[in-house]
């Protein structure tokens, strides 16, 4: 389904209370499917590509920041007819959801953070440059092989190599120009990204989930977030890395179902 303004692709499945996922910056609906099968007996879900993401429209005629996607998903919800969601954002998403928990706090009853940051380090800020580059390329195995090895752990690359290397395969089959060029906006639009004087004012009920690997949002910066958010829980997996919702799938479904479904 299409919201035609500002041109968002979204699905909706099952029933019960809302819960909206937000991408990280590489994803897209078509990422959740199995978290969806399992899901969608426990909670209505409501996956979305945020522009220059999936089946959603493309940014091409200005340069943009990451706010844009907190009016985005403003749209969706009003559009919808949703008075309250709870959020489950993964990285990227996790920014859009915080700073959407800032500026509608009245809209959100809970909010997952995975993976997620309160701002764009150095070394983070880098690690983004070193991804322009490669997408740059525009050759699928390249884009893989620079990039992919920040965000799977160690022990995972180890154990599914052949796995990802017939995921290398389908990037060079399917990521296409204007995938390439999409992600290159979006890795350049959180740049400037910061609220670490400002996530102390989520009054949302949060989750925090960390992964004992992640080099791109580490745990040590997750637990310093958690602290700041009064009313927060926080939740290490081990062995896992920035893409631990995958990674780790059972965990990471049994804490989201858990918390949500927790009054």
């Amino acid at each position: 389904m299409y919201l035609e303004d500002p041109g968002i692709y979204y699905e909706i499945y099952g029933k019960g209370k809302p819960v909206i996922i937000l991408n990280g910056i590489m994803m897209s609906t078509s990422s959740w499917m199995a978290h969806i099968e399992r899901w969608q007996k426990k909670f209505q879900v409501i996956t979305y590509d945020t522009r220059d993401q999936g089946k959603s429209s493309r940014i091409t005629d200005k340069p943009y920041t990451i706010e844009v996607h907190v009016e985005d998903l403003k749209k969706l919800i009003d559009h919808l007819g949703l008075k309250k969601v709870n959020l489950m954002g993964v990285s990227y998403g996790a920014q859009i959801a915080e700073l959407f928990a800032l500026k509608y706090p009245e809209m959100i009853d809970k909010l997952v953070l995975s993976n997620a940051t309160d701002h764009i380090d150095n070394y983070l800020k880098s690690i983004g440059q070193a991804w322009k580059v490669a997408a740059e390329l525009y050759d699928g195995e390249k884009f893989f092989d620079i990039s992919l090895p920040y965000i799977y752990s160690r022990p995972f690359y180890n154990n599914n190599y052949e796995w990802l290397m017939n995921r290398r395969k389908v990037f060079k089959e399917t990521l296409t120009k204007d995938w390439f060029d999409g992600f290159v906006r979006l890795a350049s639009s959180n740049e400037t990204f910061d609220i670490r004087n400002e996530i102390s004012n989520i009054t949302a009920k949060t989750l925090f989930i960390s992964g004992e690997e992640d080099i791109i949002t580490p745990k040590s910066h997750i637990i310093e977030m958690s602290k700041k958010v009064k009313n927060s829980l926080l939740a290490n997996l081990e062995n896992t890395g920035h893409a631990l919702f995958f990674e780790k799938f059972e965990e990471f479904c049994l804490l989201v179902e858990a918390f949500f479904n927790n009054d």
